[in-house]
């Protein structure tokens, strides 16, 4: 909300001299957010002044434009020119080159005298041009920043002014004021308007505050007026969509009339464009006293005005020029001849006031919150009524501002108000809320005097009954949030002063902190930071051929993912059931730049729809859905498992003299997998893996020891690196991170070191060249017993001395016992049996 600071100081004592920068400072006292100030001499400076045309020669140029140069008039006719600076003619002539056309010999401008500065940074000055020295401006209204016309000249006669001639412009323009914008929370509708803000003010200074509402003598009742019905057989949650209508009439207006420059002086500060005289009294109002309001060209309409509900695919043409499909929920202005606005959101071209309007019919009316913001939405139509209608209007004010309107119409616009009017409606009833003594005192943490307590409701407007056990609260009319008793406490330590709440730190209750979960997915992050990965975030769009590559192990495979209704581009409509692509477009991003040797990783959320998806139907709004609806909610909710990616493309180290980098190769992915195991205390089962990404002979699957497959490691596919434009032998893993949560143990048991030495057996077994080394590796680890206290692969040979089919596995053997050092005949006879077992499930032969 913008607030202009003479507008705001017309119902508070805000000092003369006091900036936006004070005034918002005082707001935020009372809770309000500073936004920005708007201050027109922040861009515009003088000397800008009256002038008059004195005489006006044409003369045509070779380019084919013809310029004016003018002779125009900036002191009153027998004075000196009392300004100074380089180029002001002291006689208070000034010779000025104009190339715009609409104006004429006598008129009285805007001139900008050399010194001034325009919007821009343009500076003025006296200058050689067309032939003549120019020394000044006659301004354009866009020139001054305080509108959009750039067609001519800004005549002031056109605008119901007659100045004396050397008079201050930005004086009489209204371009010394300066607004404050402040930001509005939902639940403080009643703060946008002027009268609002003003009793905000009040509040935060203790100064004296003027009703604007009280300045305006409305008539105590209407009747004999323009035939209006509310006839609402769909309201929503029981709620009538229109509960008042104020309609009254003002005949013989002039629409044609300028607006006063005042006037649009203030809705230009405030954020809105001037439009025309009517249209501008109507935003005035609104802004005024927060109840929007609505002019009609009553000569367009037909019989008398209906408020209804509107017909499934009832259509409307809009302000906008826009037809519009309305829904069942809308609730509409109609007459006769169907639908002639959207109520409390936009009102209909049909019926719109133009230039030939004669006969005005103001509408103020209120309108229930829920259903202007759903028609807001639907439509996608925010306006400046519909901000206040959803927020919720003061049902008593409507009369009032009905009468302001049609003050300023007669006024400003020479029309004559009909006596009668009409005022239809039922008032909603006033709720009472009781407050108990302690209750505020307890909730907020500050010992409220009575004093205070009364004080600071009754200044909100509240109506305040002493009770046996506090206080009964009535609310008044423009604050519909004030509901609960816990409203009553918040406000009353508003109006305190927040700067009076102790400020106590809380005590953390014993027992809690990071969820298990928490636990591991910090561990797991951190460890692959302290590997040396580097950590990123990557796009969870993707394309579909994405999905389809990395969502499923085999190609062609069934896959199902979900399609985003407003994706960022056709290109990357799908949520990734893969974290993979992401990081692969980041690697490659890095890439084009000249980093090559890099080591990503991510921690993301995948999304995998299930059978069910979404629900047939929405819940409606405002009401806990049941227990059975909220199941069928979270059904079609696709899983989202806590997957980890990782990428690395390049060498693991930059070159150095007298080293030589090492490329990343598959066993690195497996290596950084098995790290994510082991920092959860989780055995990975490493085996032979295809999917569909990875290099068909370099893969590897990972599971747990339960068999469930929880993802794959390995190099990329040559093709799918080609395609990407990515170094050859890049390498790549996956895993379900939330899997592996689950199967860690809550404790992870450190295993107890022995003090007694190991005894260590090399074996190299031949097996047939498709046996998977893991398997045979496994078998060795089963067969050697409880001695066995690690296994490992440390070559694979085929080739002069090998069996054609046939391969050579080495494996290093260690065995330790708890309780006493090992025989060589021990450990030998340990090895002899997982030989055996290997023997016996692959054929294994020790060389």
């Amino acid at each position: 909300m913008r607030i202009p600071l003479s507008w705001l100081r017309e119902f508070a004592a805000v000092p003369a001299g006091a900036s936006a920068e004070e005034v918002m400072a005082d707001l935020v006292k009372v809770g309000f957010e500073e936004e920005a100030v708007h201050r027109p001499t922040d861009t515009l400076q003088g000397p800008i002044v009256v002038g008059q045309v004195l005489s006006l020669v044409k003369e045509p140029q070779s380019n084919g434009k013809t310029i004016n140069w003018c002779q125009v008039r900036v002191v009153p006719e027998g004075q000196q020119q009392t300004l100074t600076g380089e180029g002001i003619d002291p006689s208070g002539v000034q010779g000025i080159i104009c190339g715009a056309h609409n104006f004429v010999e006598g008129d009285k401008v805007v001139v900008t005298l050399p010194g001034a500065v325009l919007p821009g940074d343009f500076r003025i000055s006296a200058r050689k041009t067309y032939g003549h020295l120019s020394a000044g401006m006659i301004a354009s209204v866009r020139e001054l920043g305080i509108g959009d016309d750039h067609d001519g000249i800004l005549v002031l006669s056109r605008i119901g002014l007659d100045p004396e001639i050397g008079t201050d412009a930005m004086e009489l323009l209204g371009l010394y004021d300066q607004a404050a914008e402040i930001n509005v929370t939902p639940d403080r509708g009643y703060a946008f308007s002027i009268r609002g803000v003003a009793r905000e003010y009040a509040h935060a200074t203790g100064t004296p505050f003027t009703d604007p509402a009280s300045k305006v003598t409305a008539p105590a009742e209407l009747s004999g007026g323009f035939d209006i019905k509310l006839n609402d057989d769909a309201p929503i949650y029981g709620n009538a969509g229109c509960d008042r209508f104020v309609a009254r009439t003002v005949r013989g207006v002039d629409a044609t009339k300028p607006t006063p420059p005042w006037m649009v002086s203030r809705l230009r500060l405030a954020g809105i464009r001037s439009i025309s005289l009517p249209v501008d009294i109507s935003n005035y109002v609104m802004l005024e006293l927060g109840q929007p309001t609505h002019c009609y060209d009553l000569d367009t309409l037909t019989g008398g005005i209906v408020v209804r509900r509107a017909a499934q695919g009832e259509k409307i043409t809009t302000l906008d020029d826009k037809e519009r499909t309305l829904d069942a929920e809308d609730l509409l202005i109609t007459d006769g001849s169907g639908a002639i606005g959207i109520a409390g959101v936009m009102g209909g071209a049909a019926t719109e006031v133009s230039d030939a309007t004669t006969n005005i019919l103001v509408e103020s009316a209120h309108f229930d919150e829920v259903s202007i913001a759903r028609s807001r939405r639907r439509h996608k139509l925010p306006s400046e009524a519909s901000k206040r209608f959803e927020r919720g209007v003061d049902w008593y004010v409507a009369p009032v501002a009905a009468q302001r309107v049609v003050d300023l119409l007669v006024e400003l616009a020479g029309g004559t108000a009909d006596a009668e009017g009409t005022d239809v409606g039922t008032a909603p009833d006033s709720v009472t809320v009781d407050l108990p003594a302690t209750f505020a005192s307890e909730r907020i943490g500050i010992d409220f005097t009575e004093e205070q307590i009364l004080t600071s409701l009754r200044d909100l407007g509240a109506d305040v009954r002493t009770t046996d056990d506090g206080y009964a609260v009535t609310a008044p009319s423009w604050r519909t949030d004030l509901e609960t008793k816990e409203d009553l406490s918040e406000e009353i330590a508003r109006l305190v002063g927040y700067d009076k709440i102790p400020a106590t730190l809380p005590v953390a209750p014993p027992g809690r902190g990071l969820t298990r979960v928490q636990q591991q997915r910090r561990r797991l992050v951190q460890a692959l930071a302290d590997a040396g990965l580097t950590e990123v975030l990557a796009y969870p769009f993707v394309s579909k051929a994405a999905n389809d590559t990395f969502g499923t192990p085999v190609a062609g495979a069934d896959r199902k993912a979900l399609k985003l209704a407003n994706p960022i581009s056709e290109e990357q409509g799908f949520l990734r059931t893969s974290i993979l692509p992401g990081l692969i477009e980041v690697a490659k991003r890095n890439h084009s730049r000249g980093f090559r040797d890099l080591a990503l990783y991510e921690t993301g959320l995948v999304f995998l729809p299930g059978e069910t998806l979404g629900t047939a139907s929405i819940p409606p709004l405002g009401a806990r859905p049941a227990e059975e609806v909220l199941d069928g909610l979270f059904d079609g909710v696709p899983d989202q498992p806590l997957h980890l990616a990782a990428v690395l493309t390049g060498h693991d180290s930059p070159a150095a003299p007298a080293h030589t980098p090492r490329a990343w190769d598959y066993a690195d992915a497996l290596d950084i997998a098995r790290l994510a195991g082991d920092v959860l205390g989780v055995e990975l089962v490493v085996s032979q893996g295809s999917h569909q990404a990875f290099h068909p002979g370099r893969a590897a699957q990972l599971a747990l020891r339960t068999g469930e497959v929880i993802g794959y490691a390995g190099e990329l596919h040559p093709k799918l690196l080609a395609a990407h434009d990515m170094p050859a032998r890049s390498v790549a893993l996956e895993l379900n991170a939330d899997a592996l949560f689950e199967a860690a143990a809550d404790v992870i048991v450190a295993r107890p070191i022995s003090g007694y030495p190991v005894a260590t057996q090399d074996v190299a077994l031949v097996v047939a060249a498709d046996v998977p080394a893991g398997d045979v590796l496994e078998a060795l680890r089963e067969g050697a017993g409880d001695l066995l206290e690690e296994v490992s692969l440390f070559d694979v040979y085929a080739g002069k001395g090998i069996e054609d089919g046939k391969k050579s596995l080495a494996f290093n053997l260690r065995f330790r016992a708890d309780d006493r050092t090992l025989t060589a005949d021990e450990a030998s006879a340990a090895r002899d049996l997982a030989v055996a077992a290997a023997h016996e499930r692959f054929g294994a032969v020790q060389r």
